[in-house]
């Protein structure tokens, strides 16, 4: 019965002028078990200065010697440490016992069953009022959304203003904030923020948690795959980090950043509301100085600030940021990969593997890069050609053999296509070259003669020139010889020419010389 007591505080209630009665009731301790608790410190001659300073164990080994003999029997760990690396990702008390019976277990010393230490562990954070981190473990998690509560800028000329939008994230485990003002939660905003966010940290999470948005999600089904953003996930992938959204109209499953969202109300917007901003720079700054002192602003039921549980224990187990940050990008779906193996964006070329002609692609396109995609996995990538530069060819000599790269048309080349078409073919084009004072300068007007080949065949192209050139005009063009195509007119010469009989040989007099015998 005695002990269930804290001995040590029934003689502290005494030095404090409690009788055994009020000590009973005020403790819910029954009054032989507090009799027996002062009659032992009577008979030992003992003082509350005398037991102030010692633990509780060692007091109540002192006033019932050999009682509870059993419990001390085994080794005790560090239990303040045992809560501590609790803490950390992977920990669990099943790893920290086997830890503790390799260390101890070849001592001689009496080591304590898996039970034994999990409800010993249990009991050391009930009588320290320590508080569990079982629920998050450092350096997993961040949970972000966007803030209910806005800001403003104020234009100094026209006196305008301009709402700002506020990104906030949040760290389950040590509580440390983040606060990102943006002009608007578009995506590129979104995605612009959490890079700040990871920019801040130094560092970053395997989980993202955020609130169900289109900025970052397409679909969350009650039941099947929750379908993300591209762009959203492509950036987590480059943190290393997975995106886990919550569940819809669930906010338990991202309770730290919905309480951040609430003290960012007071601690920033509240904070700032006096002072007028023109610029969103000048007032990210001010925001960083306000959050700055919410970080370092100590906890009310534990040691410590955010800040400074952060720095201890959940910044160095973050992953190092990558080399280059994220960038931002735009993607452009189902371009198709042309038979020379490129595909076009914006007047420009850019290789594609030629294993992938024909096939369907998606391109991502960043500031500076363009790649491009099949399947979500990612075929080829290309420095991105300005808005000044058109008509070029990015080629990667892994994409295309060195047979199968590219090459500018020359009138060499010309003639050589002109020439497996057929001999009418070849003389248009001979006379394109001969009527220019250049020969470069006949390349684009002998290439669409060409090219027409690619939609009405060579053959068709044949007739067509045949019968440009039996016209009057010097030099067929494309606007000669387009129109016999389109029209047709190279099939009825085909089939003239089919039709007109063939002469065997002999004289045959036409009907009009019969008939003048007949007169």
């Amino acid at each position: 019965m005695v002990r269930k007591i804290q001995a040590k505080q029934v003689v502290l209630l005494r030095a404090q002028g409690m009788s055994g009665r009020a000590i009973s009731t005020s403790q819910g301790i029954s009054r032989n078990s507090v009799a027996e608790v002062l009659g032992a410190v009577d008979r030992l001659e003992l003082t509350w200065d005398d037991l102030k300073d010692k633990p509780e164990g060692e007091v109540y080994g002192l006033l019932f010697p050999g009682r509870g003999a059993h419990e001390t029997v085994f080794v005790q760990p560090d239990w303040a440490q045992v809560h501590s690396q609790l803490a950390k990702v992977g920990v669990t008390l099943k790893l920290l016992h086997g830890e503790y019976v390799d260390t101890h277990g070849g001592r001689g010393g009496a080591v304590m069953s898996y039970d034994r230490f999990c409800k010993t562990y249990q009991h050391h954070v009930t009588q320290t009022s320590a508080a569990s981190r079982v629920e998050h473990k450092a350096g997993v998690s961040v949970e972000v959304d966007w803030s209910g509560p806005t800001m403003k800028l104020v234009d100094p000329v026209t006196g305008l203003t301009q709402i700002v939008y506020l990104f906030v994230a949040c760290l389950p485990f040590s509580r440390y904030a983040f606060v990102e003002a943006t002009l608007d939660m578009k995506q590129d905003s979104w995605m612009r923020a959490h890079v700040a966010m990871f920019e801040d940290m130094c560092g970053t999470v395997p989980r993202i948690v955020p609130d169900n948005l289109k900025t970052g999600v397409i679909k969350h089904p009650k039941h099947g795959e929750v379908i993300l953003n591209d762009a959203y996930r492509h950036l987590a992938a480059h943190y290393g980090a997975a995106v886990l959204p919550a569940r819809i109209r669930k906010a338990k499953d991202k309770p730290s950043v919905e309480n951040t969202v609430g003290h960012v109300a007071t601690s920033v917007i509240a904070s700032l509301r006096d002072q007028k901003f023109t610029t969103l720079g000048q007032l990210r700054a001010a925001i960083k100085v306000q959050m700055d002192e919410y970080n370092r602003e100590p906890f009310q039921k534990r040691a410590g600030s955010r800040l400074s549980v952060f720095a201890a224990d959940e910044q160095p187990l973050l992953a190092p940021l990558p080399a280059v940050a994220y960038e931002i990008s735009t993607w452009f779906y189902g371009r198709k990969v042309a038979k020379n193996s490129y595909v076009a964006f914006k007047r420009n070329y850019y290789s594609v593997p030629i294993a992938h002609i024909g096939s369907l692609v998606d391109l991502r396109i960043t500031d500076t890069m363009i790649e491009i995609y099949k399947n979500q996995e990612r075929l080829t990538s290309h420095l991105l050609l300005g808005p000044e530069i058109l008509n070029q060819y990015q080629t990667n000599t892994a994409d295309i053999p060195a047979e199968r790269t590219w090459q500018a048309w020359d009138t060499d080349r010309v003639r050589e296509w002109a020439q497996r078409t057929g001999p009418s073919t070849s003389e248009v084009i001979d006379r394109v070259f001969k009527s220019v004072a250049v020969p470069e300068q006949g390349l684009n007007a002998t290439l669409a003669i060409l090219r027409l080949s690619r939609r009405y065949g060579p053959d068709r192209l044949e007739a067509a020139c045949q019968i440009a050139l039996s016209s009057s005009i010097r030099s067929p063009r494309y606007a000669h010889i387009h129109p016999i195509l389109e029209t047709g007119q190279d099939k009825l010469s085909a089939q003239k020419e089919e039709q007109t009989p063939v002469d065997q040989g002999g004289y045959v007099r036409g009907a009009a010389y019969y008939s003048r015998g007949q007169r």
